[in-house]
């Protein structure tokens, strides 16, 4: 979805080993990385920075191989979870800051056009959530009240 709106085609990358258990250098057990997950949350991180900071600080390759459960599964288990996906609220905080940009800059016809495309993709994102039944069906984005549903 993110390359809808351009020519470009994505971006290639590696891909991660097929695996089903934690590998035998991963010496972190599952409520260790439980433990650390509800310490990061309660810290105010995102459930991405969460993986790269598992990743990078504590070694644990992927926190689904070690615990059997994603990390946004272990937030919803202990009831800490938002009510809005992640990829959703980012989309939302960025609409946010492309309409205090344009209020201060009027003329700005690139931030309008990214403004709508960035407005698109939230309006198709809600949609999708709908028919996945992770949104309410009267849950809808509107602009005037966005910054309240994400300071939730």
């Amino acid at each position: 979805m993110a390359k809808m709106h351009t020519k470009s085609k994505g971006k290639s990358s590696s891909t991660r080993p097929n695996r089903t258990e934690p590998p035998e250098w991963c010496k972190v057990s599952a409520d260790e990385v439980v433990s650390i997950i509800l310490d990061l949350w309660k810290q105010g991180v995102s459930t991405s920075e969460i993986g790269m900071v598992l990743r990078d600080r504590y070694g644990v390759p992927d926190a689904k191989l070690v615990t059997g459960k994603k990390i946004t599964a272990i937030l919803k288990e202990n009831s800490v979870a938002s009510n809005i996906p992640e990829d959703l609220t980012n989309l939302i905080v960025k609409a946010l800051k492309l309409r205090k940009h344009l209020s201060v800059n009027k003329k700005d016809v690139h931030n309008k056009r990214s403004l709508n495309l960035t407005e698109s993709k939230i309006r198709r994102l809600v949609k999708y959530y709908h028919q996945e039944k992770v949104l309410p069906r009267d849950w809808f984005y509107k602009p005037e009240t966005a910054e309240m549903m994400i300071t939730r």
